[in-house]
């Protein structure tokens, strides 16, 4: 295979990549923005540097026989498109344009779940590459877009931490962390396959959840029993992968996998 198959589209991801990865550089600390009854601590924004960590390694990758097959053949423009909607969602959050930012954070969610279908429905068991390039971060941006669609939601229409958290506010916290727990159990034991890359995003962001809401008792404790939930699913599903003999991806049987909670999976 030359290396110029599919070079225009393969320079575009690359320039992608290069300016996306600036642009989240730049504002994506975890600090800027509404201070709201969900926001997390810090260092959850830090899966951004995990997720790009990766994707350096998946603009790479698509100048390979194989790579080329999957990123330029089936994933296609996908990429670029959501690396357009991810720099104008930081964009417009930095400005704290918050109802835009949600409406960019739905665009960005919905831009990856096409490459993330993809991505599941070519999957080649058995080769490394494309498990750590192209899968692992997908799954991980995945869950992480969802992670923003909530908490963009929560800076666009709720209250700011420094007001007083009513009943609603609460309320409506809780059954953000409900499903942000309950989405991390369906991760980890989806269908045949678990995806154990998206659970963690999501369980490592209610432990982050947990550590910045001091302020609020009943969110704060909350946000730890759902975190705690969340981590125990995880490593059912970690136990289980590592049981079944195989490379972390594959699954065991659904009746092995089924998590504790009904409806969760």
């Amino acid at each position: 295979m030359a290396i110029t198959d599919g070079i225009v589209l393969k320079v575009i991801n690359v320039l992608v990549f290069a300016f996306n990865l600036g642009s989240n550089v730049y504002s994506f600390t975890g600090t800027y923005g509404k201070e709201t009854y969900l926001t997390p601590a810090s260092y959850a924004f830090y899966v951004w540097s995990l997720i790009h960590l990766l994707l350096l390694g998946f603009v790479v990758y698509q100048f390979t026989e194989t790579g080329k097959t999957l990123i330029i053949d089936k994933i296609e423009w996908r990429f670029a498109l959501l690396g357009l909607l991810t720099t104008i969602y930081t964009w417009l959050g930095v400005r704290q344009y918050h109802i835009l930012a949600f409406v960019a954070s739905i665009l960005v969610s919905a831009a990856v779940t096409a490459i993330y279908i993809q991505v599941k429905r070519n999957h080649r068991g058995g080769n490394l590459a494309d498990e750590l390039f192209v899968h692992l971060p997908f799954s991980l941006y995945h869950a992480w877009a969802l992670v923003l669609v909530v908490l963009s939601g929560f800076e666009a229409f709720g209250r700011e931490a420094h007001h007083h958290a009513g009943i609603g506010t609460k309320v409506f916290v809780f059954l953000a962390l409900l499903f942000l727990e309950t989405t991390a159990v369906g991760y980890a034991f989806q269908s045949n396959e678990g995806d154990i890359g998206g659970s963690a995003v999501i369980t490592w962001t209610l432990w982050a959840i947990f550590e910045h809401q001091r302020s609020n008792a009943f969110i704060h404790w909350s946000a730890l029993g759902f975190a705690i939930l969340s981590s125990f699913f995880l490593l059912k599903a970690l136990v289980l992968t590592w049981k079944s003999g195989k490379s972390g991806l594959h699954a065991l049987h659904d009746e092995e996998r089924a998590p504790l909670i009904p409806g969760s999976s």
